[in-house]
């Protein structure tokens, strides 16, 4: 009886010091997924974002690791342009009527002074996976006084191929397949 008294005292003084991961579910009025590609060969840059998105960020601060999971509304696709916005959602680039999200999994990763760096990942977009490594630009978290909880938020990028996702729509008229990430993220702590 002694030695598990004393077995259970220890846990609790031992390893009741590690916090345990936290969850904080993404605030879509905050998040905007957003990116730009070429247009015409280097004639412009054409500018978008997603509006609608959901999803979950998990945080162990004292372990140095994490989780991203984000689903993106493919059908939000936003350039300031209906008539752009209705060519991009059809079948002859992101066809949003058979793939209506794009997902994004990862794992928190490379921790400078408590706060990560990047996010190793998947990327799912128009039916295909491919590993992406979000840079984290830059992070933070503290208490927000409106909501008197916890946020963390982050702002990520990274540059893609698409047509390394089956979306190769100008390649054969000269558009550039490249296209920069720019990811804008807030979470709220889960209550």
């Amino acid at each position: 009886m002694k030695h598990t008294l004393a077995a259970s005292a220890f846990l609790i003084v031992c390893c009741g010091a590690y916090a345990a991961p936290v969850t904080y579910n993404v605030d879509p009025g905050h998040t905007y997924p957003s990116f730009e590609a070429d247009h015409m060969g280097g004639m412009s840059i054409l500018r978008g974002k997603f509006t609608k998105n959901s999803g979950t960020v998990v945080l162990d601060r004292d372990a140095k690791t994490g989780s991203v999971d984000i689903t993106v509304d493919a059908t939000s696709i936003d350039f300031g342009d209906p008539k752009l916005n209705e060519h991009v959602k059809s079948d002859l680039m992101l066809d949003v009527q058979k793939f209506p999200t794009a997902e994004y999994k990862g794992k928190l990763a490379k921790f400078k002074d408590g706060a990560p760096t990047e996010v190793e990942g998947d990327l799912t977009l128009h039916g295909v996976s491919k590993p992406v490594t979000l840079q984290i630009n830059q992070f933070t978290c503290r208490v927000n006084p409106m909501l008197k909880r916890e946020v963390c938020g982050a702002d990520a990028s990274a540059t893609i191929n698409r047509k390394d996702f089956g979306v190769d729509f100008g390649e054969k008229t000269g558009f550039k397949m490249d296209m920069k990430l720019q990811i804008e993220i807030e979470a709220i702590k889960a209550p």
